[in-house]
């Protein structure tokens, strides 16, 4: 076989979505991988694309893709010892000032609309990413050749576009697809908080010629960027549960659902519904590709292959971990989320994307240890490495 005959570098990408303090998961998911690899293995995703919490996780690694193990490190550091005042004020003073002016913008039709609009501020999170990240090392990992791609995803308010800013070897090409393009672009602070502003919750960041919002808004294909970046093979780590979970059952029911229980609704249908699709999507154009012979495609000029992937989500529903832990959140965010019917069991939803408390935040980095390590086998074979590493 001649070396055009041969199949492409396995080049990984790994696709860590959004889901505000669900992303705490994707951390025990993470945790897992260092711990099955061996002590000198480089970082198994030359391509890391994150979105929204995610493009936080995603962040550490690919200023870390020298040393995977000391990235994950970072991880867990930060997020087991998680606060809810590590990310938006939670104290009287910020909670009536931010949610004030959401009342009174609601009332008014944005009457001062010049002014940034949201239910909670979320600036004690800029602050702990500008004193721990150091951006620049994420185009050192590219000029020493351990990282050849980094993107991050936004929402554009005005465009309606998803945004796709990435960083990487110079020969990556910008794309354009219906409603989202990808960008080449240095990252920085200002594309982490763009990507993470939930919808009304946080505020929106300016950014070249628009504000941008969280980046799972309508993010119609979350595995695409990892595509267009070079990956050959994909690896996924969602917080909603997993794919193969039976539906859901429906009970009748004759109370109006809560400010709260549609709030988590539309979180839901943001975060979790796209990626479902996107990768049902994969798997039929790799079934497709799989009865087609090298020969039709060439003849037909299909330039495609089938794309491996491995997905790991939430064994558990993560809104019902949320109950347990309702009660570590400040008294004031408590009291918020009260007049809204948050701290109801239908309103669950709601509190598990902003719970970042510890106690919840651990059990999530835990379940996403234990769905790992029940796969050991068969991500370690993913990666490359064989029975004897086991």
């Amino acid at each position: 076989m001649d070396s055009g005959d041969r199949p492409p570098e396995p080049r990984v990408g790994l696709v860590l979505t959004g889901g505000g303090a669900r992303a705490a998961y994707q951390v025990g998911v993470l945790r897992a991988i260092s711990e099955m690899l061996p002590a000198d293995a480089p970082c198994p995703f030359p391509i890391i694309c994150g979105t929204s919490a995610g493009a936080i996780n995603a962040t550490v690694l690919a200023i870390n893709a020298d040393n995977f193990r000391h990235g994950v490190r970072q991880l867990m550091t930060v997020w087991k010892n998680f606060h809810v005042s590590d990310v938006y004020r939670a104290d009287p003073l910020g909670v009536i000032h931010n949610s004030g002016k959401w009342v009174a913008a609601a009332l008014t039709g944005g009457l001062g609309r010049k002014s940034q609009i949201s239910l909670l501020d979320n600036s004690p999170l800029a602050t702990l990413l500008g004193a721990r990240l150091d951006f620049g090392g994420v185009q050192r990992s590219i000029d020493r050749g351990h990282l050849y791609a980094f993107s991050i995803t936004c929402s554009g308010y005005s465009s309606g576009q998803s945004v796709t800013f990435f960083q990487g070897r110079p020969d990556l090409e910008p794309w354009h697809r219906a409603r989202r393009i990808g960008i080449p672009a240095t990252i920085g602070l200002d594309h982490l908080m763009a990507s993470s502003a939930l919808p009304f919750i946080f505020p929106a960041t300016h950014i070249n010629r628009e504000f941008f919002g969280d980046g799972s808004m309508r993010q119609i294909a979350p595995v695409s960027p990892a595509l267009h970046l070079g990956a050959n093979r994909l690896f996924v780590v969602g917080v909603g549960r997993q794919l193969q979970s039976q539906q859901t059952e429906r009970i009748k029911t004759e109370s109006y659902p809560s400010l709260a229980q549609i709030a988590g609704h539309c979180l839901n249908s943001i975060f979790l519904d796209s990626l479902e699709v996107d990768l049902e999507r994969l798997q039929r154009i790799n079934r497709t590709l799989s009865i087609m012979s090298p020969e039709v495609r060439a003849k037909n000029n299909m330039p495609l292959h089938e794309v491996d992937f491995r997905v790991l989500s939430p064994s558990e529903a993560l809104e019902k971990i949320a109950l347990n832990y309702r009660h570590t959140l400040p008294r004031t965010i408590r009291a918020l989320l009260y007049t809204v019917g948050a701290l109801k069991a239908s309103g669950a939803n709601l509190v598990s994307y902003l719970l970042f408390e510890k106690e919840y935040c651990r059990a999530l980095i835990k379940l996403g240890y234990n769905d790992s390590m029940q796969r050991r086998d068969e991500l370690m074979k993913f990666f490359g490495y064989e029975a004897c590493w086991l």
